[in-house]
């Protein structure tokens, strides 16, 4: 290693394999593929909650301390156990036609690896993916659009959007099963229940589209709007490879979105101005709210 590349990170490096093996320490009755394996198995029946150092030595019979001879830091066990539930992609989707249909595949199996692991969304993302199976992900969406036009850029965009939607999809399906476990119900029932709530609660006065739309079903329809939605981010892409091939320019977007400063942030003059902003909004909503209102009341008035 030379002067200017950075250690890994022990977490990372025991992804890797290349983190050096502890000194001492019960090594035939544990690894630390054993511990990982015993962490899975506790958020998969319990969630993330049920996970510490000290369930996991439980279960496995040993001390906590014996367990810090393999992984030092509970931040290193939740990379190591994210990368075991991530597991690599399905070598099926290789049977598929066409970039579109490849990443189809992959987005369906980034979705159930979500639905059997939902603890994995607790999880908080923070930064590139570093470790091996998460990198076989990507790899597998940018060799996926390998024969397009699309610059480099452009193919960790595409991928990173469909990747991100099976995110999203897999947090919906895992906060709709819970619900379900929760309540005992269906599915479909949560479903209804949901609609039902705000069938309550929203009005046309105020959210008129949502009202429509809750009118029109939406919340108990059986349109699966994620994969309709994904169809349509590949749509895009398949437009806008269809633009490069007939000759027109790359578009390129080199701004990223910023926050202000962290010590903009913690201003204390700034946070007391951004919540009479939100006072102010809500005594607004809460002044159009009461108009509507009154306007009902006066027009029921002059009919009598």
């Amino acid at each position: 290693m030379t002067e200017t590349e950075p250690e890994l990170p022990r977490g990372i490096a025991l992804a890797w394999g290349v983190a050096a093996d502890p000194q001492r320490g019960p090594k035939r009755e544990m690894s630390v593929e054993r511990i990982v394996e015993t962490a899975v198995e506790l958020a998969d029946a319990d969630g993330l909650g049920a996970v510490s150092m000290a369930a996991v030595a439980a279960k496995l019979g040993f001390t906590p301390m014996s367990l810090y001879r393999y992984v030092s830091a509970k931040d290193d066990l939740l990379l190591l156990m994210q990368e075991e539930a991530t597991g690599i992609p399905p070598e099926s989707h290789l049977d598929e036609e066409g970039w579109r249909n490849r990443l189809r595949a992959l987005f369906e199996a980034q979705v159930l690896v979500y639905v059997r692991h939902p603890w994995m969304l607790a999880l908080p993302i923070t930064g590139s993916p570093i470790t091996p199976n998460s990198s076989a992900w990507l790899d597998a969406g940018l060799a996926s659009l390998e024969n397009t036009p699309l610059t480099s850029d452009e193919r960790v965009a595409v991928a990173l959007s469909v990747t991100g939607h099976a995110r999203w999809y897999g947090m919906v399906l895992a906060g709709y099963a819970e619900q379900s476990r929760v309540t005992g119900l269906t599915p479909e029932e949560v479903s209804a229940r949901e609609s039902a709530l705000f069938d309550r609660v929203i009005t046309a006065d105020e959210f008129p589209s949502l009202r429509r739309a809750i009118d029109d079903g939406v919340f108990v329809a059986t349109a699966d709007p994620f994969r309709f939605g994904v169809e349509r981010i590949l749509d895009g892409v398949e437009s806008y490879i269809a633009a490069l091939d007939s000759g027109e320019p790359h578009v390129s977007v080199d701004e990223w979105a910023e926050a202000d400063s962290p010590d903009v942030e913690g201003d204390k003059r700034v946070r007391e101005a951004r919540k009479a902003v939100r006072d102010a909004e809500k005594a607004v909503r809460d002044a159009r709210k009461a108009e509507r209102q009154a306007l009902r009341e006066a027009t029921e008035r002059a009919r009598r």
